[in-house]
């Protein structure tokens, strides 16, 4: 069994409870628009990072990680990028290319609001941890932690971080 915290959009922030939620984790993915290598090298600190590049991510980051990610978790496969959609409403050519590599588990960021959603269709749960960092409009910043056992997904976890509030 493996303990997983995930995350997105971080756009260059780091916040010191990334480090308190994600302390017991086995590994850590971060979904895109990570935005500094800082924050990558503070979650490697943790535990084991798996990333994607973002929009906002330049080249160094796209040929470090790719924009699309896929790799086997305990006995569960997992595709991740950072503009990939939801169920009903998957960006193109996205549902194809699940159809085909038929993942149990993808994880996309980039549109900052946090969705765990299940796909009947191509049976697979979707997640999208929502927004980590403070640039964006969402009120709440979320990360995700849950518990991979061998092909089923445990003890999901939302975890809600206050934005915090400029200084006048």
């Amino acid at each position: 069994m493996k303990t997983i915290g995930i995350l997105s959009d971080t756009h260059g922030c780091w916040d010191e409870r990334f480090a308190e939620h994600f302390a017991s984790c086995d590994e850590i993915w971060h979904a895109g628009d990570i935005g500094s290598m800082e924050v990558i090298e503070k979650l490697e600190a943790i535990a084991l990072v798996r990333a994607v590049a973002g929009n906002i991510d330049d080249s160094n980051f796209r040929r470090k990680y790719g924009l699309i990610q896929e790799w086997m978790t305990e006995d569960m496969k997992v595709m991740m990028t950072h503009i990939g959609g939801y169920p009903g409403k998957y960006a193109p050519g996205m549902k194809a290319r699940l159809d085909l590599h038929r993942p149990k588990l993808f994880i996309a960021g980039h549109s900052h609001i946090l969705k765990v959603m299940y796909d009947r269709q191509l049976e697979l749960l979707h997640i999208n941890p929502g927004a980590a960092g403070v640039y964006g409009w969402q009120a709440v910043r979320t990360l995700i932690r849950l518990k991979i056992d061998g092909d089923t997904i445990k003890d999901l976890e939302v975890i809600e971080l206050a934005k915090p509030r400029l200084k006048r």
